[in-house]
């Protein structure tokens, strides 16, 4: 009898965690909110685990015949969407060629301060 009740007490308490461990990690939940799962979970640790299994955990979309749609996750940082990156290396090359512009603009310039005045070609 105490082997059994060993046993329970086992079963019970991985139930436990394990609810826990599931109410915790789900994106979502249903018909209640985490809190109050949680706190259900604690208190009736047997029959709170088996109740979120059966009525809190989120449901699997249905899988149909055809292709599941995923969504593309969100890019976490800047370094990860290329689009940013694109933007950036576009508006880069932008500021590139104003700043090759300007600086053969000024080339010219100096180019014309040092020759000087030109002499009149001969015969004209």
């Amino acid at each position: 009898m105490v082997r059994l009740f060993v046993f329970l007490a086992a079963v019970q308490l991985v139930l436990l965690v394990l609810g826990l461990i599931s109410c915790l990690s789900a994106a979502r939940v249903r018909n209640l909110p985490r809190f109050l799962w949680v706190v259900i979970i604690l208190l009736v640790p047997l029959i709170g685990a088996v109740a979120y299994f059966v009525f809190g955990r989120p449901v699997q979309p249905p899988r149909g015949d055809g292709p599941i749609r995923r969504i593309q996750p969100r890019p976490s940082s800047p370094d990860d969407d290329p689009d940013f990156l694109r933007s950036m290396n576009t508006e880069r090359t932008r500021r590139e060629r104003e700043l090759l512009d300007k600086w053969e603009k000024e080339l010219q310039d100096r180019d014309g301060e040092e020759k000087g005045p030109r002499p009149p070609a001969p015969g004209a």
